[in-house]
């Protein structure tokens, strides 16, 4: 996989992004934990997640000018949250002294910070947390002046500012007051400073620093000139901060505690040798790229505290908490079972698959999770970047294979399954009897040729009886296992030859039943006209005759690979209204889920793919439509009852197609075979040579249905029992008195139970492994 191409994928998932109140805050204080802790009563936990960002929390919580309340997204859907309000009453329900200790540092530098507000404080805090010893001169008689001056007792308790000052110095800061620092090389001089300490930060304020203009330039209003995203000034060891205006020029005290801890950090770069500059850019406030559905969420009205001069008590507290959505995307993930199966989100399983797909020695733990994805783009259509997780998981399964790393037992059955529908003896492409071109051809895809064989042949004879020129039959199948299963000298083999099938033909215009085998044919053959078999029934018409009766109204699915493809969409429409058939839609044509089946997800992931069915189905109590035969199947299958379309057009009076079972792998090998016998017999007037009969098989309802599951064909039994008796290979169980037999398929080995009754054999239970059985000598 390519490392640049995952690092967009990656870059397009939206999941990690912050949500707009955190990136409001300069801070970015994780507002949304917080509500989560505090809404479940866990104040002690949102204190501490507050505490982890905000260095003087007590102070904090009382006058920070809360500009994430002006971004809060829960506003369009009943009113923001009260976050301050909330900062306030987690404080006082739990606020505890500092107990965080200053990192052991090897090499601790002195620093020393000039001017006690705010910002000097905030980057004394930090940096005596990383070990450093931190000295604060302060020309006032207390620190925080300003805050003593603009705050009243009532809205800032001198207990808060006690408490977050003792913090500091259990940090080991030392503030000393009256100790006004000027230029020059005088006992309180910048001069001596910079001798004395391997670092000097000028928390000045906003007004003119007019007594270090000899040391230092100043910009035009008379402030020390300063970078502003570093704090450096011209002198290396000195830097400059605490402007304490907010974007709007007015008082913010976040921004200067966020002043302040930027001013920390590049002082920590500096004395680190780092750069200053270096991953920088999401610091601070900023604007937020996560996508949230605010639809999703019902209106709900901001709690009220019944006192508001003390504001929430703790059951005012947790109900407001509570309002928080929490904002987050995982659009995708709700929609999609497989997504949800594996616990997190695209942005970590693009880099779980790319780490999966480096191992060169060792377990690949990710491999399941690559194939089980069914490559439908359900994702990318409900993503608001368009990521598509089918893309990184197809690409994912290239790399396995080229490298040799695919599990062999994912895909095997069911390109075994695509490599008889391919064979001599299922496939056909011909003109029709007695013509030798062909204006179009019918390629019904070997789906439907499995499913439902009469309704192949009904349709071609409609199309030939409508179309000029002549309708063609092309029995085979479009690659599509071939492509999901990543194997791309395969898929490219089955191209060319449907490509030469189609130039023997004279290259005819295409008409195929399969949207999958339309989604093969518009993506990978550019050169053949390919249309939708439902489109051009819209254009020519149904053909004449009864139909099945369908009194309730149906609840459309519409196979994954329609989507994008409205044309066909809304031919299906069509011809369920000319057909008296009411639809019910389930949740939009292009937003649906696949059956299962797609990308191969059901032979690498049965449970997920067996979620992803429970939940289809689930979504409506009515009979449903379909219009692809493996959606019909894998519905049917899971006990849903499900019509295909063309069980209404081509199905007849009196039938009850919703009701038509799934057939079944074996089953649905021996109608390809059978519908191509029938065709050369009965159309072409070929003599077939009878097969060869086969073992006389009792095979339970339940036995068939547990074989099904397990993926074994009445074939791959046969062919166990047929060896067991001609060689004597087998062993009889006394307490049953059956025999069990094994034998190796291709890279299966197929065991059987089986008793031998009445000329023939009973199967009571079959099973397969990979493992090779090795007699001893």
């Amino acid at each position: 996989m390519d490392a640049e191409q995952v690092k967009l994928w990656e870059g397009r998932c939206v999941e990690e992004q912050p949500p707009a109140c955190v990136a409001a805050c300069p801070l970015h204080l994780d507002v949304r934990a917080m509500m989560g802790k505090t809404a479940a009563g866990d104040f002690a936990g949102a204190f501490a997640v507050y505490a982890r960002f905000i260095p003087f929390p007590a102070i904090v919580a009382h006058v920070c000018d809360h500009p994430c309340e002006a971004s809060c997204r829960r506003a369009e859907a009943g009113g923001g949250l009260a976050i301050s309000a909330l900062e306030r009453a987690c404080v006082e329900e739990a606020h505890v002294g500092s107990r965080r200790q200053p990192q052991r540092n090897r090499r601790p530098k002195r620093v020393a910070v000039v001017g006690a507000g705010l910002a000097g404080l905030a980057a004394a805090h930090d940096l005596a947390l990383k070990g450093h010893a931190v000295t604060v001169f302060e020309a006032d008689a207390h620190p925080l002046e300003r805050l003593h001056r603009d705050f009243d007792a009532d809205r800032l308790p001198p207990s808060a500012i006690a408490a977050d000052l003792g913090g500091l110095a259990m940090l080991g800061v030392e503030i000393r007051c009256r100790s006004r620092i000027g230029a020059g090389d005088g006992p309180l001089g910048l001069d001596t400073l910079l001798e004395a300490h391997d670092a000097v930060l000028l928390a000045l304020g906003p007004g003119p620093a007019l007594a270090f203009s000899g040391s230092l330039p100043l910009d035009g209003d008379g402030r020390i000139a300063a970078d502003p995203a570093t704090s450096a000034t011209v002198l290396p060891k000195v830097f400059s901060t605490g402007r304490l205006l907010g974007s709007d020029g007015a008082y913010s005290p976040i921004r200067s505690v966020h002043d302040g801890r930027r001013a920390g950090e590049s002082i920590e770069r500096f004395l680190q040798g780092a750069s200053l500059t270096a991953a920088r850019s999401d610091e601070g406030a900023g604007p937020s790229s996560l996508h949230v559905n605010i639809a999703a969420h019902g209106s709900v009205p901001p709690v009220v505290a019944a006192d508001p001069s003390r504001g929430f008590d703790r059951t005012e507290a947790m109900a407001e908490a509570a309002r928080c959505f929490p904002c987050r995307c995982l659009e995708c993930v709700k929609a999609c079972d497989y997504l949800a199966h594996h616990g997190s989100y695209p942005k970590r399983y693009v880099r779980e698959i790319y780490n999966n797909d480096g191992i060169v020695m060792g377990n690949r733990k990710s491999n399941r999770m690559i194939d089980g994805c069914t490559l439908c783009g359900q994702c990318a259509e409900i993503c608001p970047t368009g990521l598509d997780m089918g893309e990184v998981c197809l690409d994912a399964r290239r790399s396995m294979v080229a490298r040799d790393k695919m599990p062999p037992s994912h895909h095997d059955f069911a390109l075994r399954a695509m490599a008889f529908a391919r064979s001599p003896a299922a496939t056909l492409a011909r003109h029709r009897p007695g013509r030798g071109t062909s204006a179009a051809v019918f390629f019904p895809g070997c789906q439907l040729t499995a499913s439902a064989p009469d309704q192949v042949v009904a349709a071609w004879d409609h199309l030939d009886a409508r179309l000029p020129g002549g309708v063609g039959l092309m029995l085979d199948c479009c690659g599509a296992p071939a492509e999901w299963a990543g194997r791309v000298v395969l898929h490219a083999e089955v191209r060319a030859s449907l490509a030469a099938s189609w130039e023997a033909l004279g290259r005819p215009r295409v008409i195929t039943a399969c949207s999958t085998c339309l989604q093969m044919f518009t993506r990978h053959h550019p050169e053949i006209a390919a249309e939708s078999l439902w489109t051009v029934l819209a254009a020519v018409g149904l053909p004449d005759g009864p139909r099945p009766a369908v009194p309730a109204p149906l609840a459309i699915h519409d196979p994954c690979t329609t989507r994008g493809v409205p044309a066909v969409q809304r031919a299906v429409r069509g011809l369920a209204a000319t057909l008296g058939v009411e639809v019910v839609e389930l949740g939009g044509a292009d937003l649906g889920p696949c059956c299962g089946f797609g990308g191969l997800a059901e032979f690498a992931d049965r449970p997920v793919a067996d979620r992803i069915v429970a939940r289809r189905i689930g979504e409506s109590a009515l009979d449903y439509l379909a219009y692809c035969a493996t959606c019909r199947d894998v519905f049917a299958r899971a006990g849903k009852r499900t019509l295909h379309l063309g069980d209404l057009i081509f199905a007849g009076a009196g039938a009850d197609p919703a009701g038509r079972p799934d057939p079944g792998p074996s089953a649905r090998r021996a109608a390809r075979l059978g519908l191509v016998r029938r065709l050369k017999r009965e159309r072409w007037g070929e003599t077939m040579d009878e097969p060869s009969p086969s073992l006389a098989l009792t095979v339970p309802d339940a036995v068939r249905l547990d074989m099904e599951r397990k993926l074994i064909l009445i074939e791959d039994v046969a062919q166990v029992i047929a060896r067991a008796e001609a060689t004597g290979a087998k062993l009889k169980t006394p307490e049953t008195g059956r025999f069990v037999a094994n034998h190796r398929i291709g890279e299966v080995t197929f065991w059987v139970d089986y008793a031998v009754a009445d000329g023939g054999f009973v199967v009571a239970r079959a099973w397969a492994h990979r493992m090779q059985v090795e007699a001893e000598p």
